[in-house]
């Protein structure tokens, strides 16, 4: 959990304990246990235990309900909660006890135990009182390491085998049509063999290729079934040399008839030398792959433009989850992307800038602050200026990082800061999904309240 939370950046940017973070995968990780089949062995029907007695029908209901009711109230009451972590990093030790219990504990207790425990330790990123940064990654740090680790590869999670083999022969269909141009679309031929699943077969039917150009080619004894790599050489140059475009090459870790391997890395050596798209479908032994002992059936994926897995196959994990990788995800994100206007946007972002103009103009019209940039989106920078006859040595710097601290110290808003041209500067931004004008007018109200304590006069007398 720990190592999970850190990728978020969280500690750096909103001061929160990484101990109390890390501390809500615990809860991420008892709602997956409630929705796993697993889950159906531990809780009896009093909760405390019992052995492995099934839960029935009715229990998961009443389970549910709570599970449900409990986030529904989380985000219900999320701004009531003070918005920064009031804890100390490490509290958490003193409250978990020392070891993990030998029998199941009640719904209910856990459920408490996260809102006594977990939530007093959390930043509320999703308060719509929260206005110190954008919802999303913004440490630098981050970035430098994402570039360092980060791949062109990529994965998504599809239904069903079937979908993730139809999903990947229409990217490496576009992807050769934009070399060859649309009209060649006839001359595409993709392989397989007798064993592949015929899954292969219809997603050649819905992405247009001719069925005369799927090639399914013959395995026998001699190889255990598996594709021979002579064989899908001499095809792949036999079509070649009569004007066709071989594209797509499927291979399989444990065919559905009889659990055979094909040698993925003579296929994935083919493919490469002739430019095609080598697929491996895993949909069934790939979760066997996870054992030490079976890994060497994977030997030359490496290679491999793609692979699938079904999860819901072997993995304990419920109906439909299909896992897909790519090495290059920009060819599924070319050939399944969409521009179409209705997808985008655009209302939410325009209410969050207008929520953010509405702030700067409640700024503009209190002579004691003033507007240091104008706001071109959702992000408005200001500062509380100091009276007229304040020394300049204290500066403004001092007065708006105490008013800063002041706000942020009521729990009841967030906001943070930067320095532009050696001035300490506010910033307000406006990016939760849950921030309405209310919201707002309610952090102001804070703002104005603790200038006012800062100034030592009140907001009439000020000006």
């Amino acid at each position: 959990y720990t190592s999970t939370f850190h990728n978020n950046n969280v500690k750096s940017q909103c001061s929160c304990s990484v101990t109390s973070l890390a501390c809500l995968g615990r809860w991420v990780y008892w709602v997956s246990l409630i929705f796993s089949p697993f889950w159906f062995w531990f809780l009896g029907r009093d909760g405390k235990g019992g052995g492995l007695k099934p839960m029935d029908s009715e229990q998961l209901r009443e389970y549910g309900h709570q599970m449900v009711d409990f986030i529904a109230d989380y985000y219900k009451n999320i701004e009531n909660y003070p918005v920064l972590s009031q804890v100390e990093p490490g509290y958490l030790v003193k409250l978990l006890p020392d070891a993990a219990p030998n029998q199941p504990e009640s719904l209910q207790s856990v459920l408490d135990d996260v809102r006594s425990k977990i939530i007093p330790g959390v930043t509320h990123w999703q308060s719509p009182n929260f206005h110190a940064y954008y919802p999303a990654n913004s440490s630098v740090a981050g970035f430098l390491g994402e570039m360092l680790s980060a791949g062109p590869g990529g994965g998504v999670i599809q239904g069903t085998a079937s979908e993730a083999i139809l999903v990947v022969l229409l990217a490496a269909r576009d992807k050769t049509l934009r070399e060859a141009g649309k009209s060649a679309l006839g001359k595409l031929v993709v392989y397989g063999s007798d064993q592949t699943h015929f899954a292969l077969q219809k997603a050649c039917q819905i992405a247009g290729i001719h069925p005369e150009n799927c090639r399914l080619l013959k395995t026998d004894s001699s190889t255990n079934y598996a594709l021979p790599p002579e064989i899908v050489s001499e095809a792949i140059s036999h079509d070649i040399s009569i004007g066709l475009i071989p594209f797509f090459l499927c291979g399989t870790v444990g065919t559905t008839s009889s659990g055979t391997v094909d040698p993925l890395y003579s296929l994935a050596k083919i493919a490469k030398s002739n430019g095609i798209w080598f697929h491996v479908d895993a949909a069934y032994a790939g979760s066997a792959c996870i054992c030490p002992e079976y890994r060497k059936y994977l030997d030359g994926v490496e290679e491999a433009d793609s692979f699938n897995m079904n999860a819901h196959k072997w993995f304990l994990t419920n109906f439909d989850c299909s896992t897909l990788w790519v090495k290059d995800r920009n060819a599924l994100i070319q050939s399944l992307s969409t521009n179409s206007e209705f997808l985008k946007h655009k209302n939410y972002l325009r209410n969050h800038i207008k929520l953010a103009r509405y702030f700067e103009e409640c700024v503009g019209q209190d002579p004691r602050f003033e507007i240091v940039a104008p706001p071109k989106f959702a992000l408005v920078c200001f500062r509380l200026l100091p009276p007229v006859d304040d020394n300049e040595a204290r500066g403004s710097n001092k007065l708006n990082q105490e008013l800063l601290e002041a706000v942020n110290s009521t729990g009841r808003v967030f906001i943070s800061h930067t320095v532009l041209s050696g001035m300490y500067i506010l910033r307000f931004v406006v990016g939760a999904p849950l921030t309405k004008r209310r919201h707002v007018d309610a952090a102001w109200k804070v703002l104005q309240d603790e200038a006012c304590t800062l100034l030592g006069s009140p907001l009439q007398e000020n000006g």
